[in-house]
């Protein structure tokens, strides 16, 4: 029974009171943190603290020096390379070099079976016998023979002796010479030479001296002696199946002699 003056709780917050004493009691919240290490600041120290690696490289490298001496027994020393041998080995291998680029270049014009030759097509040919020019004359010459003596040559089958023209196999560039005995006995004898009296040697293609380019010498006919030589000489690009040959063209008033040993030569220098 409840007395005069005293108020009854409610029952739900008595019952909600009895429940809070049977519960634990919640944890107090953490205090805020004292003035601690960013994890920056830690990283850091962390780094600083961190072993000596220049010592820890250097025992690495101590202990793998010992592993690599334990392999096994030296071996025999190796050859001492000097400056001279560099150069000798550097020579023989441009020598190797260049005979390699010849030989592509020109074996399509060596026969099968044929070992390497530089020079593929070359020779040195003399006039058989004497020949006669008449005055204000061009004559081809033609009808030599390939000379026995040592040190002549006939490479290739592009000259033909019986009429003294070359035909070149395969286009490129030619050096051609003639050398030829000139016998001007006949204008010794005249009281005064003139002045158009002089002998041309050319070296014509394809037997055009005015048309294509052309290999010319001109010597005069003042010489006391009874036979001079006239030279001439140079470089002609030929292309496949066209020919070369030695002209002589007389401008004097008397006839003139080509003598016998008069010389035609020829090279294959390249593409």
């Amino acid at each position: 029974t409840q007395q005069p003056g005293q108020r009854a709780d409610p029952p739900n917050a008595t019952a909600s009171a009895s429940s809070r004493e049977g519960l634990p009691k919640a944890p107090k919240p953490s205090q805020a943190p004292g003035p601690e290490f960013s994890d920056a600041h830690m990283t850091w120290l962390n780094f600083v603290r961190r072993p000596d690696d220049s010592a820890l490289r250097k025992r690495c490298g101590s202990r793998d020096k010992k592993q690599r001496d334990l392999l096994g027994p030296p071996g025999p020393p190796g050859a001492e390379v000097t400056p001279e041998t560099l150069l000798r080995e550097f020579q023989e291998l441009l020598k190797e070099a260049t005979e390699h680029r010849f030989s592509g270049l020109l074996d399509p014009l060596l026969p099968q079976g044929v070992g390497l030759r530089l020079v593929g097509e070359a020779f040195h040919c003399r006039l058989q016998g004497p020949r006669r020019v008449d005055k204000r004359t061009l004559v081809e010459l033609h009808g030599f023979q390939a000379p026995a003596a040592q040190g002549a040559f006939l490479r290739g089958s592009g000259l033909s002796l019986a009429s003294g023209r070359f035909t070149a196999p395969a286009s490129g560039i030619f050096q051609f010479s003639a050398s030829l005995h000139v016998d001007h006995s006949e204008l010794q004898g005249k009281a005064r030479l003139r002045a158009r009296d002089v002998v041309r040697v050319l070296i014509c293609i394809e037997s055009l001296c005015q048309r294509h380019m052309s290999l010319e010498a001109i010597s005069g006919l003042e010489s006391n002696s009874k036979v001079f030589t006239a030279q001439v000489q140079g470089l002609l690009q030929l292309q496949a199946g066209q020919y070369a040959s030695v002209f002589v063209d007389n401008g004097s008033g008397a006839v003139l002699t080509i003598q016998a040993g008069s010389s035609f030569s020829g090279l294959l220098l390249g593409m």
